[in-house]
């Protein structure tokens, strides 16, 4: 897929998947409606409703999702709607949104504050992730580097 953003925008960091990926997702409605669309939300005011955004920023913000491959819009059965679904490219972020989980789960609550939990289909906590090494050994900020290429 050849991603581009909307006419007039620049990439923060052009070499930079991490940047990159922050220009396409990185405000708080496009990865919450990301979110909900991983939790099963696929109508307008579906995502209106459970994030009680203003419509004129939920109709942007689903416009460059479906224009970045991120979400695929089509007619509903009725045809008076449209429903969004995630692409390959949106279920591939799964992972990163469960990291992001994660990380808010150990640091953006006081112990015992009361959140979200997600849960497998036999209602378990998946566990942790932490990148690993091609020899399996865990990977941090210490223990990598980035290597420019080209």
């Amino acid at each position: 897929m050849d991603v581009t953003l909307p006419a007039g925008s620049a990439w923060t960091d052009p070499a930079c998947p991490v940047a990159r990926t922050v220009d396409l997702v990185g405000d708080r409605w496009s990865l919450l409606i990301i979110r909900d669309a991983m939790d099963g939300a696929t109508a307008f005011t579906e995502f209106h409703q459970r994030l009680g955004i203003a419509r004129n920023i939920l109709t942007d913000r689903l416009r460059k999702l479906v224009e970045q491959g991120i979400l695929d819009r089509s007619a509903a059965t009725d045809g008076r709607r449209q429903t969004y679904r995630l692409t390959e490219a949106g279920r591939d972020l799964f992972t990163a949104v469960v990291a992001l989980r994660q990380w808010g789960e150990r640091h953006a609550f006081a112990p015992g504050e009361t959140h979200s939990v997600l849960v497998d289909a036999q209602g378990r906590e998946p566990a942790e992730l932490h990148p690993l090494g091609q020899d399996g050994r865990p990977l941090s900020a210490d223990t990598s580097q980035v290597r420019k290429t080209g």
